[in-house]
């Protein structure tokens, strides 16, 4: 069924006063979400180069696993940039899926478990390749359930990449999905990120960037110029002389042309819910390429404010907006 078609309605995003601005949202809603109510179950899936990614699997109190059932739906969660399946948004989309009847796993990307992986190769915005490997085994383990995606910020960038590089092969394995803040046009939002304002979050990211290049020194000391690294005063520096000829790219701006969301967004066959504010401070001006992927699979959720993996509500009570939609959705295609 084609999106076009849902019935499918979201809620007003309508955050309460004083929450309108996108460094607050952007900021307090990833402070104040609650990671408290969770249990975590880990797997770890050996990869075919050497590497290991790590499953976690969500068991919300009063609605775990078992507790659900072996016929309840599974959600699979990429999270974002140097961040793990168990942050905060995490916990928020697995309660709320838990309260619609689904099960849910996070998937750590390599060196984002809380172990740093084994090879040289580590994640980047357009490698697919774990979260294949991840699908592929939670088919064979749970064969016959319907499954969906939820990704944030990079995620979401790598969840929308998987859909449209591989079309009406996901279709069999995926039911639907949800981006949430998701960057479109990768070489709008390193302008966007990299400058003014976004670059105080940038260097948030480097800190630990170049932490985990540093434990990386030895692997990688063959491959990349480790000084050059640890010199980037920006994320872009960082991409170029890290993340690009690491992973195959000639430079930043090739990897940001390859990997973007946007040019795969025509191939997604599977309704996907795509939600963005307009003022996002990590990303430019690139909503028009939803618009020209014509894409009926597409369901745009576009709100005036939010900030980046924000949306929050109101503070009393607490209240996420993206997390709530996200499940909405997903249990809509999935129950």
């Amino acid at each position: 069924m084609s999106a076009s078609s849902s019935a499918f309605v979201l809620e007003p995003f309508a955050p309460s006063w004083g929450l309108r601005n996108p460094h607050v949202q952007s900021v307090l809603a990833n402070g104040l979400r609650p990671q408290d109510g969770v249990v975590f179950r880990r797997q770890r899936l050996d990869t075919p180069d050497g590497d290991f990614v790590d499953l976690d699997f969500a068991d919300v109190t009063g609605a775990t696993w078992a507790d659900l059932g072996d016929d309840a739906p599974i959600v699979l969660l990429l999270h974002g940039l140097e961040g793990s399946a168990r942050r905060g948004y995490a916990h928020e989309v697995y309660k709320q899926l838990a309260a619609r009847g689904i099960r849910a796993a996070g998937l750590n990307f390599r060196s984002c478990s809380g172990e740093m992986n084994r090879t040289a190769y580590l994640y980047h915005a357009g490698a697919t390749g774990d979260v294949a490997l991840a699908m592929a085994w939670l088919d064979s383990q749970f064969h016959g359930v319907a499954k969906g995606m939820v990704g944030f910020s990079l995620g979401g960038n790598v969840l929308l990449k998987y859909l449209g590089e591989r079309g009406e092969e996901v279709r069999g394995r995926v039911a639907t999905a949800v981006a949430v803040s998701p960057p479109f046009d990768m070489v709008a939002g390193s302008q966007a990120f990299n400058h003014g304002p976004g670059r105080l979050y940038a260097r948030l990211f480097l800190r630990t960037l170049k932490e985990k290049t540093r434990a990386h020194a030895a692997l990688l000391a063959d491959k990349i110029d480790v000084e050059r690294v640890l010199r980037a005063q920006t994320v872009a520096e960082f991409d170029d002389a890290l993340t690009a000829p690491l992973h195959g790219f000639r430079d930043a701006q090739d990897y940001y042309t390859q990997c973007g969301a946007g040019r795969f967004l025509p191939g997604i066959r599977v309704p996907t819910l795509l939600l963005r504010a307009l003022d996002d401070p990590f990303f430019g001006d690139d909503l028009g390429l939803v618009t020209q992927a014509a894409n009926p699979c597409l369901v745009p959720g576009f709100t005036a404010h939010g900030g980046h993996v924000g949306f929050l509500e109101s503070l009393v009570p607490r209240r996420f907006w993206a997390e709530r939609q996200a499940a909405r959705f997903l249990a809509y295609y999935l129950q």
